[in-house]
């Protein structure tokens, strides 16, 4: 199978594993879908990932997180530069996601990372998603 955008099909997994109730999901791994998974873990959205190998293909496995009501700690995710309209923005214009409620994931010169981190280190980028 191969997608034009990975990332927006990596993040309907997400979403959509989330909406099911699942505690984990599987999706193709790449070293974007690892970084991705590495902010939201950091970040407090997923319990865990981790890179396996499955029937001698590379997997990533993202562990869901839920609070105490069973409430997800992600209420949604949306892909923000698609392939058709990439989104770039420079230092200054990173804006705040859902009055800072929530985190952007940007690809930045010095690798990816959310808009809180590129505005401290004065890079700006391409907004992949926006997370809440």
């Amino acid at each position: 199978m191969s997608f034009t955008d990975p990332v927006a099909d990596f993040l309907a997994r997400i979403r959509n594993a989330i909406r099911a109730r699942h505690q984990k999901l599987d999706v193709p791994a790449s070293k974007l879908k690892a970084e991705i998974a590495r902010i939201l873990k950091e970040e407090g959205y997923i319990a865990n990932y981790k890179a396996t190998e499955e029937e001698g293909r590379q997997v990533l496995r993202v562990y869901l997180k839920y609070g105490a009501n069973n409430e997800a700690a992600i209420r949604d995710l949306q892909r923000v530069s698609r392939p058709g309209c990439r989104v770039y923005v420079g230092r200054d214009e990173i804006r705040r996601v859902q009055g800072g409620l929530g985190i952007n994931i940007l690809t930045t010169p010095r690798g990816v990372m959310t808009g809180r981190q590129a505005r401290r280190e004065g890079v700006g980028g391409e907004i992949l998603c926006e997370v809440w």
